[in-house]
């Protein structure tokens, strides 16, 4: 799915013009990509929690030419999907 079929579908739900709808969806994406970099966490009761982890140097390895290449520390943005949802899902796809 994806960023316009969720408008699509929205827009049919809800009675918003898809112009409207887009406006509501890009200004969500956009005040979580704010607050993340702003290190922030995002809860979603239901959904789940978007934030920012820390991720430490550590040593790799080229598969290719069997070299070690440092990864240096980063911050990466994660979801953790709540239980409900995964309950949800689970239920539904079996």
């Amino acid at each position: 799915m994806t960023k316009a079929d969720i408008v699509d579908v929205i827009s049919g739900s809800t009675g918003l013009t898809k112009i409207e709808t887009e406006a509501v969806v890009n200004g969500f994406l956009q005040t979580v990509m704010d607050a993340m970099r702003r290190g922030d966490t995002i809860e979603l009761r239901g959904f789940g929690t978007f934030k920012v982890v820390k991720r430490a140097r550590r040593i790799a390895r080229n598969p290719k030419t069997n070299e070690e290449v440092i990864v240096p520390e980063q911050y990466a943005p994660v979801l953790k999907i709540s239980k409900d949802f995964k309950k949800a899902v689970n239920e539904a796809i079996r």
